[in-house]
């Protein structure tokens, strides 16, 4: 299988490309919009309108003015962690981007089960017609564990690469119920480590950023990674790996050594 395929978002329902479009990272809108056409239609937003990249929010408004919407998954990120706040600014994420729902609605930054009044503001805006389905970000791979068979959240974004391998056995097998939520896996590149040569082990060529998404997707129960390109180089870059596959062994087994290098 190659990662040009759509998948299934978890039980969602949803379909969407293998590689996600993270909102903070400067690449122009010129880039997003040709990775969407592409097949990544998994495109981040943030929820506080400033501060986060006017690209993103150009390329959304060009994918609704094109008539794209109903390709377009966009998964809006709130850090508010209050309801008043969560709701106010992803209204106001909604009407700068010129959209009128978003698809999902993550929770980000949580460290412990978000309190009840968060999630029942979230079900609101739910309820309400301005969000599809909910989802939680967290680094707290126990916390994420414990939450996979609470059904208010359909997707979980959480932290996978080479160098940070504890998901592989604390989240990744409670994964087997058919309805399970969707897993979006960021930070393949351990935030640059892994293409930084002075961290390589003797003998190592470093990898490539194409390598990291492919080691991360090669996980079957990765369903989606996310990419952060800041230049349209790069994201044709990254691009490159709808044209392949999974890893072999000997691949994985290699980035495993250097991962557990750095880890060290």
């Amino acid at each position: 299988m190659r990662f040009d395929e759509k998948i299934t978002l978890g039980r969602t329902g949803l379909k969407v490309g293998r590689l996600g479009i993270a909102s903070g990272y400067l690449a122009p809108a010129k880039a997003i919009e040709e990775a969407f056409e592409r097949g990544c239609n998994y495109l981040t937003w943030g929820t506080f309108v400033k501060g986060y990249s006017p690209h993103m929010r150009e390329a959304l408004r060009n994918i609704v003015a094109n008539g794209q919407r109903d390709r377009l998954v966009l998964a809006m990120f709130s850090y508010a962690h209050q309801s008043f706040l969560t709701e106010h600014f992803f209204r106001k994420g909604l009407k700068a981007a010129g959209l009128d729902y978003a698809d999902v609605l993550i929770l980000g930054g949580f460290y412990r089960q978000p309190s009840k009044r968060v999630i029942d503001g979230a079900l609101r805006l739910k309820e309400n017609g301005l969000v599809r389905f909910l989802g939680i970000s967290s680094h707290k791979r126990t916390l994420l564990a414990r939450l996979l068979d609470d059904r208010t959240f359909d997707v979980v974004h959480l932290r996978y690469n080479a160098v940070h391998r504890g998901a592989e056995k604390e989240v990744f097998p409670l994964l087997s119920k058919p309805d399970r939520p969707a897993i979006v896996s960021f930070t393949a590149t351990a935030w640059g480590r892994l293409l930084n040569p002075r961290k390589m082990p003797a003998g190592e060529i470093t990898p490539t950023a194409v390598e990291c998404y492919r080691f991360v997707l090669s996980n079957p129960a990765v369903d989606l990674c996310m990419t952060g390109p800041r230049t349209s180089d790069q994201m044709k870059e990254n691009l490159q790996i709808l044209e392949q596959g999974p890893m072999t062994d000997e691949e994985l087994a290699r980035l495993r050594r250097i991962g557990d290098h750095i880890y060290g």
